[in-house]
């Protein structure tokens, strides 16, 4: 299916096509998965650029304007039309909710099929569909780790690849990448405190609040003291560790406290983000509650210590959007998952890459980003610590168009 529309001077074409949930059952369960065509009208002709948003759990951004948003979208379109891809279980791609008709066995074994490798065969599907030959493909973040494992996958489908902040690590396991954020999430913790010194005493006092008070959200969850340090996931991106502070500054039991703090961590509308996210770094093996089994020490002698993109089991006790996924995490947390990269096929890399690597990365530790680059063949590497993890929608146009002088450097 596919509707072609002329909205805020740029044509729009909505592209639905069914896909099986397992793609080695073609003849099983299927799936709708929905992208959104965008292109200049004298620009209907141009190569394809695939966008492949971060998360996971994350749909693509809808073009809008003016100004035009995403902001790097402008730039991508003097080049190519560009395809924003509903990832499998978001937007409009057979969003994911409890699943309630399911056994938890079977809820695990249906979520399962949300990872990279699962995504990666659908956009395949889509190319064919649609009749291109090959196509540039861009990923943000868990985008990044999607177009790795296309490299892995289809390279010859691929005319380009573009990834910013997603780099995924190829040695370490699951583990040590966990080790390694929380590592930099007490640097970032040191460093929002450092900023805002007065914060300390009051992120205490409300711990000791918490612990006492049945505080509610919006929602009926009860707002807990593990809650509350999740606020920590913002101090990746820029203007985040402001963004909290001015969270904390509200009275708290205030509507606009408990509103913002919900809508911080926001897995009511995203449950797909907490229960697959360990499974997205694992690239074969268990992930076992990985965060949880390494998480340091400080954490526990120092409540005021925020923590970052990490999932615990409490969670899906705690929110009660979560909550009738409880018993699939215990099954998905002890599956034993396939991989997810080639390294033989990226060791002999033909299609030229491109990666920016934020030194100062929350959330995809740098080291294993940079070891990564070392190892895809002809990959071209671009270091900077002047941008956060969010550096692609802040600064989008001077970030895609380095990206594209580099993969034309090494074309």
């Amino acid at each position: 299916m596919s509707d072609t529309r002329l909205i805020a001077g740029l044509l729009q074409t909505d592209h639905e096509v069914s896909v099986p949930l397992d793609h080695d059952r073609p003849d099983g369960e299927r799936m709708t998965v929905y992208a959104r065509e965008v292109a200049h009208p004298d620009g209907a002709d141009r190569p394809m650029l695939v966008y492949f948003e971060g998360g996971p759990g994350t749909e693509a951004p809808r073009p809008t304007g003016p100004p035009p948003s995403p902001g790097w979208l402008p730039r991508a379109l003097q080049d190519f039309r560009v395809l924003l891809l509903d990832q499998r279980g978001t937007g409009r791609s057979s969003p994911i909710g409890a699943l309630p008709d399911l056994t938890p066995a079977q809820q695990a074994d249906h979520l399962t099929h949300f990872r990279a490798d699962a995504i990666v065969r659908d956009a395949e599907h889509l190319r064919r569909t649609l009749g291109i030959d090959r196509w540039a493909v861009l990923g943000q973040s868990f985008g990044g780790m999607c177009v790795t494992t296309y490299l892995s996958l289809a390279p010859d489908s691929l005319s380009a690849a573009l990834i910013t902040g997603g780099l995924p690590a190829l040695e370490a396991g699951i583990d040590e990448v966990y080790e390694a954020t929380f590592a930099r999430t007490l640097q970032a913790n040191h460093q929002y405190y450092e900023r805002y010194p007065e914060d300390r005493a009051r992120v205490l006092a409300l711990h000791e609040r918490l612990a006492a008070e049945d505080l509610r959200l919006p929602s009926g969850d009860r707002l807990t003291c593990r809650r509350l340090r999740q606020l920590g996931n913002v101090l990746g991106m820029t203007g985040g560790a402001d963004r909290l502070h001015h969270l904390l500054e509200l009275p708290v039991g205030s509507p606009a406290f408990l509103h913002d703090v919900e809508a911080a961590v926001p897995f009511a509308r995203q449950p797909l983000w907490a229960i697959i996210h360990e499974a997205c770094w694992a690239d074969g093996g268990t992930t076992r509650w990985a965060a949880d089994r390494v998480l340091p020490e400080a954490f526990g002698e120092q409540p005021e210590l925020f923590t970052a993109e990490h999932v615990f089991p409490w969670m899906f006790e705690e929110y009660g959007a979560l909550a009738p996924l409880r018993e699939a995490a215990e099954i998905l947390a002890a599956h034993a998952w396939p991989p997810l990269y080639d390294r033989d096929r990226l060791r002999r890399n033909a299609v030229p890459v491109a990666a920016l690597i934020y030194a100062e990365d929350l959330y995809v530790p740098r080291a294993f980003s940079e070891a990564a680059a070392a190892e895809i063949r002809g990959l071209r590497p671009w270091l900077t610590n002047e941008l956060a993890h969010d550096g692609l929608r802040i600064d989008g146009p001077r970030v895609l168009g380095r990206l594209l002088d580099l993969v034309r450097e090494r074309a």
